[in-house]
């Protein structure tokens, strides 16, 4: 059934790259005072709208985490042709089954939002864009461990990075209300962060439990970088990636030459040989890809098929390996000689 209009009603898109901090944003921003997130999703579903409609396509059918941005049917629009009142309604009606009724604030969480702002403004006017935006350094070295079979070349990822959050750029000169803020902040300060969204969206930040916001989880993918531009064997390639995206990414505020004195004229190389890293890199993750496949979607998929008994038996029998998995390492930890 198709969810009622209502012209109090408000609808908060949260807007990022993934690995760029959107879920626990998502989930503190669905606590402020009126408003709901997703709830009792089917199983195997994480709590983003596009998994819960049947409208428009999944990220996955774009290449998924680090690849869909490129494929020019993830930028919606409102000129997009799916944009007819009867899928407005059916997409409406698909969200509002999760949301609670008891609220007027919706808050609803995908990657792809950042580039199908305008397609969403066009679906639902009353609408709110707060939009993350993080170091391209963690985003491009954590999406490759969403899983293997989304592997990609570094370069690649770097590249997208700039081609969606530069596709964002021109969008949100079309957008009535966004609200903008860096991971980095946003950690540094969660609390600030939702007072002001709150304020933004029209609410309150009562003092209610949050999801913590954890510091430092950049660290270690700031610590690997380091260690590719320095120490491995294949630094040549990282540092041609530093000189190539550095004036890229330094427009939003974000370097990749790390290191005190370690300049775009000292990791620059030749523009040929450069290629020829790239190329090498790329068949590399065409080979991961091969090697773990099926895709974490595709399973989900699969999963999804079969039966709820066959599920919950394929559930116990992992956790009482990891059971005994845990149980030995904690033995052998125990008899260990010090």
């Amino acid at each position: 059934m198709p969810a009622k209009v209502n012209d109090s009603y408000k609808y908060v898109f949260v807007c990022g790259l993934h690995r760029s901090g959107t879920s626990v944003l998502a989930h503190n921003i669905a606590n402020l005072e009126n408003c709901t997130g997703f709830r009792d999703t089917p199983p195997f579903m994480s709590d983003e709208g596009q998994n819960l409609q049947d409208v428009y396509p999944f990220e996955s059918e774009f290449g998924g985490p680090g690849k869909f941005g490129f494929d020019p049917r993830s930028h919606l629009t409102e000129s997009s042709p799916l944009l007819t009142p009867d899928n407005i309604a059916r997409l409406r009606g698909s969200w509002h089954s999760y949301w609670s009724s008891e609220a007027t604030i919706f808050v609803e969480k995908t990657p792809g939002n950042l580039l199908m702002t305008r397609f969403l403004q066009a679906a639902f006017p009353n609408s709110y864009f707060i939009v993350i935006r993080r170091h391209p350094i963690p985003v491009s070295l954590g999406t490759p461990k969403l899983g293997q079979a989304t592997a990609s070349s570094l370069h690649r990822l770097f590249a997208h990075w700039l081609h969606c959050h530069d596709l964002f750029a021109d969008d949100k000169t079309r957008l009535s209300r966004v609200f903008e803020l860096t991971y980095e902040e946003y950690i540094a300060d969660p609390h600030r962060y939702h007072r002001q969204i709150a304020e933004f969206i029209g609410t309150s930040a009562p003092d209610r439990a949050v999801k913590p916001v954890k510091s430092g989880r950049s660290n270690r993918y700031f610590e690997e970088w380091q260690r590719l531009l320095t120490k491995s064997a294949f630094k040549q390639y990282y540092r041609y990636l530093a000189a190539k995206y550095e004036p890229g990414f330094a427009k939003y505020g974000y370097a990749l030459l790390l290191e005190r004195g370690l300049t775009s004229n000292k990791v620059d190389g030749p523009m040929a040989l450069g290629r020829w890293y790239c190329c090498g890199a790329d068949a590399y993750a065409c080979l991961s890809r091969i090697v773990n496949w099926p895709s974490p979607n595709a399973r989900r998929q699969i999963r999804a098929m079969l039966p709820a008994p066959l599920v919950q038996r394929i559930n116990d029998r992992r956790r009482h390996r990891l059971g005994k998995m845990k149980q030995k390492a904690k033995t052998d930890r125990a008899i260990a000689p010090s």
